[in-house]
């Protein structure tokens, strides 16, 4: 199997199964004598974790990080630094009725189709448990790149949306909700959808808008490594991901460049920014946001038709503890990616500027 590493010098592979005795991974290019915070990393973990709201999915997991390599009193050696993180709440029988059954807008099809084998338990390595991996080399790129600060937030469920600009927003009030909504009054309409949501047994998509702040220019390539779209690919390659827009987006196709050009202030900076802090690949000093999108989760609560293994036609109802909308614990995995992508860039630019 192919595709289990990310990044260029700060590299990332990771390893494990749903309801393997273990998840991990090894990050290769973390410079040497970098200060870990640990505790900095566990508040990362629990913001992704399990079971940590009525929202998500009940499974309990304390998500604690072993490190075994690459840091010694509490620094970085240069060195590979590999990490486990401890299965301890599988619960293997809510998925023996999939052994022989394809669950819709799943992996499962595609995944025994291509290896001609899969994992039913949770979803074996397609799993979105493989991102608790990704946080913590999230946090620890993070602490490499404390100068740029990293914000997202879920700024729609379903057809609830801000009706804010990011530049409005407190970003302290991120973390003061289940929903991660920094808008209170649109944060409590969001989560009792969700409630409702679950309470019909079925799910709902929604989006994450991240903010980077002080960037500083130059990260970025202007051929194929530019910085938006490498942003891109780490945000798609999240489980249930569908969309990536930077900046204007998808609105900018509908005006015209009149409207759309980011004029110059005389310090370089620009009087908009519509191309959302990138132009020619390169970030430009200004904020980069963007905007993820998320489909509802696949599995409902709901009797569906599909398929077995066999080419039968079946009956398919959920089981087991599952996530009525994903958004709010895809959070800190935003965060993560956006912080693996800067600080691979800001490596590069060491190396090659």
């Amino acid at each position: 199997m192919a595709g289990n590493s990310f990044g260029t010098v700060f590299k990332l592979t990771t390893f494990g199964e749903s309801h393997g005795e273990a998840i991990g991974g090894v990050i290769d290019g973390c410079p040497a004598g970098l200060e870990i915070d640990f505790e900095a990393i566990q508040t990362e973990m629990n913001r992704r974790k399990p079971g940590q709201s009525a929202l998500v999915t009940q499974r309990k997991e304390a998500d604690e990080v072993q490190f075994l390599s690459g840091i010694f009193e509490g620094k970085t050696t240069g060195a590979p630094i590999g990490f486990m993180i401890n299965n301890t709440n599988q619960k293997t029988n809510d998925y023996t009725h999939l052994k022989d059954t394809f669950r819709p807008s799943h992996a499962d099809f595609t995944y025994e189709k291509k290896y001609g084998i899969r994992d039913h338990r949770g979803g074996g390595r397609s799993s979105a448990r493989e991102t608790a991996c990704r946080v913590v080399a999230g946090a620890i790129a993070k602490q490499l790149i404390s100068f740029i600060k990293i914000n997202a937030f879920v700024s729609s469920v379903g057809t609830i949306f801000i009706d804010k600009p990011y530049q409005e927003l407190d970003f302290s009030k991120i973390e003061s909700n289940p929903v991660r909504c920094p808008d209170e009054a649109t944060a409590a309409k969001m989560e009792a959808h969700i409630k409702e949501i679950r309470k019909e047994g079925d799910s709902v998509g929604g989006m994450i808008m991240c903010v980077i702040q002080n960037v500083p220019i130059g990260l970025g390539e202007p051929v194929f490594d530019k910085l938006h779209a490498e942003l891109g690919k780490a945000m798609l390659s999240i489980n249930a991901v569908k969309g990536f827009e930077l900046g204007s987006g998808f609105c900018g196709a509908q005006m015209k460049g009149s409207e759309h050009n980011d004029l110059f202030n005389l310090d370089g900076s620009t009087k908009t920014n519509l191309s959302g802090g990138i132009q020619g690949g390169i970030s430009n000093g200004m904020d980069i946001y963007f905007r993820v999108a998320f489909k509802p989760v696949a599995t409902i609560m709901q009797k569906q038709q599909t398929i077995d293994n066999k080419g039968n036609s079946v009956e398919l109802e959920g089981k087991g503890r599952h996530d009525p909308c994903v958004v709010p614990r895809a959070v800190p995995i935003v965060e993560a990616m956006a912080a693996l992508v800067l600080a691979d860039f800001y490596l590069l630019n060491k190396i090659y500027q």
